[in-house]
Formats: C-alpha cells, sequence, structure tokens
C-alpha cells in the first residue's frame, strides 16, 4: 500500500474517523478486521449461528418425514449421494464466496453482473420462507404453553372429540366361525358371543388419535380447504407476534447479539434429543419404527421415482440452507483469512448426522404408536406437519410428568425454528445493508423492527383457519424449485462465466495455496456432477409434477395457480435482470453480453490489504456511488 492510502488505513480494516459523528454501526467494534461491515466476534459466533442456520425445524419436521415418505432407510441412500456430489460442494462455494467479497447473497454477483438476480431470487425465497417458518414456530409456542397443565389437553379425548376419537383402533366387523359355519358379523356380536375373529377379514372403524384431532379442531380449527379461508386464529396471531418480537429483539444488533443466543439456541436441542430418543426406545413397537427407518421395512422400489430424488435434493438445501443467501450473508462477517473449508465440512457433518438422529427419535415413537393402534408404520401420519405436532405430542402423553418433557421438547422446536430465523432475516438486512450502509449505519434498529413487523403482517393469512394449506402451499413451490432453479444457475455462473479455476485462486487467497490432488473432488463435483446432478433432477421433477395436497386435502385450481404464480415471482428476476444490465452496458449485443459475463471494476476482496497483486487493479465505487439510489437492475452494494 502507497503511501498516499496512509491517512485512510492504519492497518488492515482498522479507518480512520475524521467525522464528527460517533454514531457506529452495531455489527462493527474496535477489535474487528473490517471495521465498516464488522465481522464475528468470535469463531465459535460463527460456527454455532452455521449450525443454528443449517439445524433447524427441518431436521426434525421435514428429514424424518420424508424419509418415511420416500421408503424409510432406502431414502438415506439418495440423501447421502446429494449431501456428498452437491449439498456440500454448493456450501463449500457459498461460504467462499461471501467470505472472499464480505457481500450480501445479491451484492456478491459483482463477481458475474448477468446474474445478479440469481442473488434477488435467493432473497426473495428466503423471505417466502421466514414468512411461514415463525407461523410453525408459532405453533410450537402455541403447544409450548398448552403444556403448563397437569393434564396435556392432546392426551385423551375431551369435551372437543368426535365420535372418530379413540386412544386405541377400534374393530368394525370381522370373520368368525359359528356351528361349523364362517360368518360377517360386528365385532359387538362377535364379542358377546365369545367367538374369535379370523386372521384377515378384520375391518376397522375410521378412527382418529386425540393429538392428531387436537391438532386440526383446537390448535388450528383447521378449515375444509383453501376455499375456505375462515377468521384468523387469534391465539395463533399472538403466537406469531411473540415470535417475530423474540427474533426482532435478538437481532437488534445484528450478528453481535445474535451470535451470543445461539450457544443457547443451537446447544440446547441435544440434550432434549437424546433424552427423547433414549425414552422412544424404551416404548412398545420401537423396534418395529427404526427397522422401517432403517431395516427390512425400507422399500427400495421408491428410489426409481424422481420425487424420491427431487426431495433428497431439496432437503438438502433445505437443511444445510444452500441457495437461500443465507450462507452468503453469515459467511460474509468472517474475518478474510479464516478457513472456510473446514467450517463447511463441520458444519454439514453436524447437520447431517443432526437430521440421522433426529430421525431416530421419530420412528421409535412412530412404530410404539403403531403399536397401540394396531395399524402398519406407513399408516400412523398423514403429513409432514403432523409428525412434530400429531406424532410428537402423542409420544409426550405417554411419558411420565408428561407437562414437564411436553414443555421442553416444544421450547427445543422453538430454539431449532430461531436460530434458523435469525440468520434468515439477518440475510434480509445484510442485503439491505449492502444497498444502503449509511441508512443501517444509522437505523439498524428501526430498520430490523420494520421488517420483522411487515413479514408478520404478511404471515396473518398463514394463522387462519386455512393458515396450514398456505404454509404447505409455500413450502411446495418456493421451497423445492425456487432453490434448486438457484443453485443450478448460481453453479453455472461463477464455475463455466466467472471461471472454476479463476475462483479455486480466490479461494486460496483466503485458506493458502493447496494441491491439485486437494482440489481434484471439487474440480470433478464444480465443473460436471453437480451441475449436470442438479438440472437432471429439476427437469425430472417438473416433467413428473403433481399439484400439492395436504394430507386427503387437494387444492383448488386456483391455488395451484397461485403457487406457480409465487414460484414465478421468485424466479422472473434472473431474466429480468439479465436483461436490464445487458442494455445499461455500452456496445453492441455481443459486446454489451460480454462485458455482463466479466466481474465489475469493484469485484474482489472487501478490504485493500487482502487484495495483493491479482486485485490491486479494483477501483473502489463506494465513494463514487455512495450518494446514488441503486435500482435493481443496477446495484452498487
Amino acid at each position: 500500500m502507497g503511501m498516499l492510502n496512509l491517512p485512510g488505513f492504519l492497518s488492515c480494516g482498522k479507518k480512520k474517523d475524521f467525522s464528527l459523528s460517533n454514531e457506529k454501526d452495531a455489527h462493527a467494534s474496535d477489535s474487528d478486521e473490517n471495521s465498516e461491515r464488522g465481522n464475528w466476534s468470535n469463531k465459535g459466533d460463527y460456527l454455532l449461528s452455521m449450525v443454528g442456520y443449517a439445524v433447524g425445524l427441518g431436521n426434525v419436521w421435514r428429514f424424518p418425514y420424508l424419509t418415511y415418505q420416500n421408503g424409510g432407510g432406502a431414502f438415506l441412500i439418495p440423501y447421502t449421494l446429494m449431501l456428498a456430489l452437491a449439498g456440500l460442494p454448493l456450501f463449500f462455494m457459498e461460504c467462499s464466496l461471501g467470505q472472499f467479497a464480505s457481500l450480501g447473497p445479491i451484492s456478491v454477483w459483482r463477481i458475474l453482473p448477468l446474474f445478479q438476480g440469481v442473488g434477488i431470487t435467493m432473497v426473495i425465497i428466503s423471505t417466502f420462507v421466514a414468512i411461514y417458518y415463525n407461523v410453525i414456530i408459532a405453533y410450537a409456542l402455541y403447544y409450548l404453553f398448552a403444556s403448563f397443565q397437569k393434564v396435556l389437553p392432546w392426551s385423551d379425548c375431551f369435551f372437543w372429540a368426535d365420535e372418530f376419537c379413540s386412544k386405541t383402533r377400534l374393530v368394525s366387523d370381522c370373520n368368525a366361525t359359528l356351528d361349523g359355519e364362517i360368518i360377517h358379523a360386528n365385532y359387538s356380536f362377535i364379542t358377546s358371543n365369545n367367538l374369535t375373529c379370523m386372521n384377515g377379514t378384520i375391518n376397522y372403524k375410521p378412527g382418529q388419535f386425540p393429538s392428531e384431532q387436537y391438532w386440526n379442531k383446537v390448535a388450528l380449527q383447521r378449515s375444509s380447504g383453501l376455499d375456505e379461508t375462515g377468521n384468523i386464529v387469534w391465539y395463533l396471531a399472538l403466537c406469531l407476534l411473540l415470535s417475530w418480537i423474540i427474533v426482532g429483539a435478538a437481532l437488534f444488533k445484528g450478528i453481535k447479539s445474535s451470535g451470543k443466543v445461539v450457544y443457547f439456541t443451537a446447544l440446547f436441542p441435544y440434550v432434549i434429543l437424546l433424552i427423547l430418543l433414549v425414552r422412544g426406545a424404551t416404548l412398545e413397537g420401537a423396534l418395529d419404527g427404526i427397522q422401517y427407518y432403517i431395516g427390512r421395512q425400507s422399500n427400495i422400489t421408491k428410489l426409481m421415482e424422481a420425487e424420491v430424488w427431487k426431495d433428497a435434493a431439496t432437503q438438502i438445501f433445505y437443511s444445510l440452507s444452500v441457495a437461500w443467501g443465507g450462507l452468503v450473508a453469515l459467511s460474509s462477517y468472517n474475518k478474510f483469512h479464516n478457513n472456510c473449508y473446514s467450517d463447511a465440512i463441520l458444519v454439514c457433518v453436524t447437520n447431517c448426522l443432526t437430521s440421522v438422529f433426529a430421525g431416530f427419535a421419530i420412528f421409535s415413537i412412530l412404530g410404539h404408536m403403531a403399536f397401540v393402534s394396531d395399524r402398519p408404520v406407513s399408516e400412523v401420519v398423514d403429513s409432514g406437519f403432523d409428525l412434530a405436532f400429531v406424532a410428537y405430542p402423542e409420544a409426550l402423553s405417554k411419558l411420565p410428568v408428561s407437562p414437564l418433557w411436553s414443555f421442553l421438547f416444544f421450547f427445543m422446536l422453538v430454539l431449532l425454528g430461531l436460530d434458523s430465523q435469525f440468520a434468515t432475516i439477518e440475510t434480509l438486512t445484510t442485503t439491505i445493508q449492502d444497498i444502503y450502509p449509511k441508512v443501517m449505519k444509522k437505523l439498524r434498529i428501526p430498520v430490523t423492527l420494520g421488517v420483522c413487523i411487515l413479514l408478520f403482517l404478511l404471515g396473518l393469512v398463514c394463522v387462519t383457519q386455512a393458515g396450514i394449506y398456505w404454509v404447505n402451499l409455500i413450502d411446495h413451490f418456493c421451497a423445492g424449485w425456487g432453490i434448486l432453479i438457484a443453485a443450478v444457475l448460481e453453479i453455472i455462473g461463477i464455475i463455466y462465466i466467472y471461471g472454476g479455476n479463476r475462483f479455486i485462486e480466490d479461494i486460496e487467497m483466503m485458506i493458502g495455496k493447496k494441491s491439485c490432488f486437494f482440489w481434484l473432488w471439487w474440480r470433478m463435483c464444480w465443473f460436471f456432477i453437480t451441475p449436470v446432478l442438479l438440472t437432471a433432477i429439476l427437469v425430472w421433477s417438473l416433467v413428473t409434477f403433481s399439484p400439492p395436497s395436504y394430507g386427503s386435502v387437494l387444492y383448488p385450481t386456483w391455488g395451484t395457480g397461485v403457487g406457480w404464480c409465487m414460484i414465478i415471482f421468485c424466479v422472473i428476476w434472473i431474466p429480468v435482470v439479465a436483461v436490464l444490465k445487458v442494455v445499461k452496458a455500452e456496445g453492441n449485443l455481443c459486446q454489451r453480453i460480454a462485458s455482463c459475463c466479466k466481474p465489475t471494476a469493484n469485484w474482489g476482496p472487501y478490504l485493500e490489504c487482502h487484495r495483493g497483486e491479482r486485485y490491486s487493479h479494483v477501483v473502489d465505487l463506494k465513494k463514487e456511488k455512495e450518494h446514488e439510489i441503486p435500482t435493481v437492475s443496477g446495484f452498487v452494494y
């Protein structure tokens, strides 16, 4: 660095402040390497925030359900393959990208302006997910408060139940032998005459567990379908408000406050999961559930279905939070020379082991529920949401001192959801900070609260009597194809247009020079396996598309249309921004496209001391543009 830069930078990241204002962004402190954006207080804050972001409700609510739905233990085969071939390569790529540039998911596309719409798509998908994710946290809060009773309200068929409510499976009729002849009679006749039903002839009355009826009739007040919106369920709305207040309070100082909260929210759930697994393993029928999970009852033929592979890929993205923009945002607050490679491996392995671990706890309880109701394991639950709010409550009601365990479990669910939600909202505020740094420096708390209030209002439709259908609809469309599309374009843009070898050189500026052998696996995945695999799954899943449903309830045509509109709204920015970038460029069409496929003049490490010879040419456009109002087609930051 020349003498002309000395007044601005006394050391790397330590910038002299000649202004009369003493205001400082809550993200930044005097000890930070990057005094403008701020850094994590320590490595533990970052790792636990990443683990908390990745290990969320999906590990307890989504992964076991997908495993159960897609053939039990057989699902672990595509899940593991997707982790190695798609999840981990993309996770490492996004962590490296955010750390290298110290920018959020939209601004980081200085690397390839033509694809800046991919970043916008990621942020919009994260916004949709943030809306309904907090609704699920609100469900957990409601159950948590309902646990403050001597007898759990879903432990038996109380006043709210109908004639189909039963803790056991009731026999309707069957065949039996009477005086040497086979007769068919109702079960009351069979028992009154001391007869025995013949094997394979028993018919059962339609029945539901108390926890299932409580979920539908009391907690949700569920309507008949998406057509019947009904009223706002006031206690769910209050729980939703409380969850947003908690999120806003935890993020009032950005990463400096949320980085401390996650020490509890990320670690405590493991204690409860372990206790639940030990208790579940001691219940009758638990072995049958576990065998369905990993053993002989697994359905290997499910691997021939495209939906299974699509579910494995989307679950990896959903669980690892790949292609949501959050990994880029959280990693952007790392110090430049942080070892993002080892961080990626550690977080991915921890996340996936947690999913498998939670699956054992879930399936041991499903096996017990199947034993009690005399049903096959595959018939116990109808929907993924019911696993957390039907299977678990049913199991908790059978534990000694059940209100205590119920409180602890739902408290765990709340914590699992919150630390993921912290990172999602941090993604949105990081995007705003990169675009309007001076606004966020002065008004971080009002902006954060404004984001929370807006998303709360948008989420009110999800706490109506038809709310669960909206939650399922958003999850079906936005959390599936949207992230697949974003991931495919992200890897194509960075590896094939920006240049995979060039990107590897960028990573080596942070973690040091590595051998060709070290990069062999990553090159194989980034250059060929991952993009081909994701593209094939995306096309295959689109071809085999089936309309969404919630349990046995089918969605109206207009509901499916709304789902398509949501996903179109998420991805339409990709071509729109690309066209606007080309239009604003100079030269003929080919020259314009070529210029948009090159990094901007200010692409490179955020701090000048980290740029070295490779990025010594980088132009700091911030001072020139800080008074301009950025548009969707031309973000400066």
